[in-house]
């Protein structure tokens, strides 16, 4: 019998090694728990601060592909467990019937959500206060860090969080997400109306800040009589993102 699989995604400023205390848990359960990183991700944080522009202009859809080439070598179809951007990438895998199921923790907005926060506008100020950062990687300050990631946090936490496992990230994902709505081929787009798709769980942190507070509903087909694709949410009290 195959053992399921579990992929964790990670999303923008974080190492993927940040899913460890997760992939334990989760193999303790009898789930195969990985969490590979996204296309040249170096494999330690140090080694991805020292190397910030192997991750330089990566894109939503090199980093789909990239995760659509490691489903294909699994065993079944995986769960997905994504935060933050990674969230979106496994809607949007889940959306091509790659998943079996998919859990998006604060993901990022797919195409189609509005408004955008001002809280995600902060958040995100590092990257979009200079346009070329679209092709470059952007690093946060410990006190940036505490905004988009530890605000529900003691600043001692946050500040620990960062030094074991915050590094810099690709500013391309954002530069796209922002320009979704006015674009009718963002790679930001999720098939939203795929019925036939593994369920989805949507889980938003009370207390974040760089996600939407609101995700699309999928939308209606002409005749209204399509059936909707299996989603839920869940919204933790007191959970940052």
């Amino acid at each position: 019998m195959t053992t399921m699989p579990v992929l964790f995604i990670h999303g923008l400023w974080l190492h993927a090694t940040s899913w460890n205390p997760w992939i334990e848990v989760f193999t303790q359960a009898g789930y195969d728990a990985t969490a590979p990183g996204w296309p040249g991700d170096p494999a330690s944080v140090q080694e991805a601060r020292d190397n910030p522009e192997s991750m330089a202009d990566r894109g939503i859809d090199d980093v789909v592909e990239h995760y659509a080439k490691i489903i294909a070598d699994l065993p079944a179809k995986p769960i997905l467990v994504g935060h933050s951007f990674g969230g979106m990438f496994a809607q949007k895998l889940l959306g091509q019937d790659l998943a079996a199921a998919a859990v998006a923790i604060d993901a990022a907005q797919i195409k189609g959500v509005l408004p955008l926060p001002l809280s995600s506008l902060r958040a995100t100020l590092p990257v979009f206060k200079n346009p070329a950062n679209r092709h470059r990687t952007v690093a946060l300050t410990a006190e940036q860090f505490r905004f988009a990631f530890g605000n529900a946090i003691p600043v001692e936490e946050s500040d620990a969080l960062f030094a074991q496992w915050a590094i810099p990230a690709p500013g391309r994902p954002l530069f796209e997400a922002a320009a979704a709505n006015f674009n009718p081929h963002s790679p930001a787009k999720v098939d939203t109306a795929n019925s036939g798709r593994g369920p989805l769980l949507l889980v938003m942190g009370a207390r974040t800040t760089p996600s939407p507070k609101r995700s699309p509903r999928p939308p209606s087909s002409s005749t209204g009589t399509a059936p909707r694709p299996p989603t839920s949410s869940n919204s933790p009290i007191g959970r940052t993102h």
